[in-house]
């Protein structure tokens, strides 16, 4: 959900080229080779790191790493999931992965397989909802990057009225270098938070409700209503990439619509046209609202360690160190989730980091980010699959991922704290 990757001048591999790319870093990393970096000769140890940026904001990232004098490798893909997966199943983990969640971190830190960050970071810098916790499983993970969600982009000049949107109005695109499904399941999850609040949205969110729930039913209902008006324009998005047209400007300003319910992150893809959009809280914008705004919801990228050399302990405390999140904040463009980080300049920058901080509206942490990775991925299957035929029952669906959530161990530990104002 952040940058788009690299491979082709916007940014993107076609899928057999990615798919080759795939199978080729499976093979280095197999064979124990790095990725060239600064930073250091061959003959010196590097600290391993795999994360979820590409394209720009790997060099922007890099920037920021170069400033350490430690020597390292970077490895960036929109399919850290699947990429690390298969690192940890070789036996050959990153030092460090960098995560869009914590729903794995939870299952790899109950297996053992990582290390303590305690010492690495200042506890009261990372406050609510930063820091999920878990049944005997503390200190593994630190947020490094945050998005605001629960927001829609517009056109400045061009906002809309406020009220819900026929589908047509919609910029939505189902396409992704990694795991699909998830602009379809921002739409489900901020229906949930908007109608039914942080405290049940957080209990669905954890698996101690049902997603047969009448709550969640409803949400995921007025949401493939909405499909349904438009059956044809559903399949569009279906196959179009979230990022835009290739070689454009995003889907806001290439994509024939004119609201992108999408977080922060969006405007690095409306590259020079990104001063021209503005945006405004979803509550009033979703289908069946409009609703009173409860909460927003917010995603961060997570750094665990799996490696415990001193270099690899020390990227994770300079990464996590003030001094470093405000540098990349202003190199990189991106929102820091330490408290002790002072707003960003600009308008549109100012209002997202206000909302980052306001203590009157709690923050929740996006829901299929916390699932455990099973259960995560049959949301995201039922979403296109709802997509796809948006006029069929939704239930059967629903019942479907919940006996994925069943079939989880009842001592498999759940997170909490995944809603809380903001410190």
């Amino acid at each position: 959900m952040n940058a788009p990757g690299a491979g082709r001048p916007d940014g993107r591999t076609n899928p057999r080229a990615r798919a080759l790319l795939f199978v080729l870093a499976l093979l280095m990393t197999a064979a124990g080779c790095g990725l060239a970096a600064p930073g250091g000769s061959d003959a010196e140890p590097k600290v391993t790191i795999l994360g979820p940026w590409t394209d720009t904001q790997e060099r922007r990232f890099k920037d920021v790493l170069d400033g350490f004098g430690i020597p390292y490798t970077y490895q960036g893909t929109a399919a850290t999931r699947e990429v690390l997966l298969a690192e940890v199943q070789a036996g050959n983990p990153p030092d460090i992965a960098i995560l869009p969640g914590v729903g794995e971190l939870v299952e790899y830190a109950d297996e053992g397989r990582l290390r303590s960050l305690e010492g690495l970071y200042e506890p009261e810098e990372y406050g609510n909802p930063w820091q999920p916790a878990a049944k005997d499983i503390a200190h593994r993970w630190v947020p490094l990057k945050a998005d605001l969600k629960s927001i829609v982009w517009y056109r400045d000049g061009q906002a809309p009225a406020p009220r819900p949107a026929p589908l047509a109005s919609w910029c939505v695109g189902m396409g992704d270098d990694g795991a699909s499904g998830w602009p379809g399941s921002d739409w489900i999850e901020d229906l949930i938070l908007q109608r039914a609040g942080p405290v049940l949205y957080a209990r669905w969110a954890t698996g101690d409700l049902e997603w047969t729930d009448a709550r969640v039913a409803d949400a995921w209902t007025i949401w493939a209503g909405m499909l349904a008006g438009d059956p044809g324009r559903a399949g569009d998005m279906l196959l179009a990439d979230h990022r835009g047209p290739a070689g454009g400007h995003g889907l806001l300003f290439g994509g024939g619509c004119g609201l992108e319910h999408q977080g922060s992150f969006a405007r690095a893809f409306y590259g020079d046209r990104s001063g021209r959009a503005a945006f405004e809280d979803s509550a009033s914008l979703l289908p069946g609202g409009p609703y009173t705004l409860k909460a927003h919801e917010v995603s961060a990228d997570f750094a665990a360690l799996f490696g415990g050399g001193d270099a690899a302990r020390e990227v994770i405390r300079r990464l996590a160190s003030r001094d470093t999140q405000e540098d990349w904040g202003r190199k990189g463009g991106v929102f820091s989730p330490n408290a002790a980080v002072p707003p960003r300049k600009g308008a549109v920058d100012e209002e997202v980091s206000r909302r980052l901080a306001d203590q009157r509206v709690p923050l929740c942490l996006d829901a299929s980010d916390v699932m455990p990775a099973a259960v995560r991925d049959a949301f995201y299957e039922a979403v296109l699959l709802t997509m796809a035929h948006p006029a069929e029952p939704v239930r059967p669906r629903l019942e479907d991922i919940q006996k994925v959530q069943d079939t989880q161990l009842p001592e498999t530990p759940r997170l909490t704290g995944v809603c809380g104002r903001p410190q």
